[in-house]
């Protein structure tokens, strides 16, 4: 399954350890990442030799070629936002995870086609993740 994590890329920088630990997670799951490049430190870098359209156009192709789209959105972005409208209007399932206390957006929130869950630490992170990736096994 290839899943495509979104994450603030401009404003969310603070969470870079956050999105790695998820990523990784994933992969040891043996799910495909195809935008593991948001939770590299030289992100900024790289995208300021690219223009604004390929930049684009880029991550509109992955979420395409997506099965699902993975969000962090504690820190709010409108890229993020846009990815999930995106996602969300290709029928994408979408799973947009942001840390307790974080105030989310009630356009993520009150969003019925966007599964949102916030998470306290690390294990139920992971557990709100399978839950959304693999509904049959989950244990009520």
């Amino acid at each position: 399954m290839k899943i495509f994590f979104a994450g603030s890329i401009r404003g969310g920088r603070q969470l870079i350890p956050m999105y790695e630990y998820i990523i990784n997670f994933l992969k040891s799951h043996n799910y495909i990442i195809i935008s593991e490049h948001v939770a590299s430190q030289a992100l900024e870098k790289v995208e300021a030799k690219m223009s604004e359209e390929g930049i684009f156009q880029k991550d509109i192709d992955w979420i395409q070629e997506s099965d699902c789209v993975i969000a962090e959105v504690t820190v709010p972005s409108i890229g993020v936002g846009y990815e999930i409208c995106h996602a969300v209007h290709h029928k994408k399932p979408v799973l947009c995870i942001y840390q307790e206390g974080a105030r989310a957006s009630a356009m993520v929130l009150g969003n019925e086609n966007v599964t949102a869950r916030s998470y306290s630490n690390k294990k139920e992170l992971e557990k709100i993740l399978l839950d959304f990736l693999n509904p049959e096994k989950k244990i009520v």
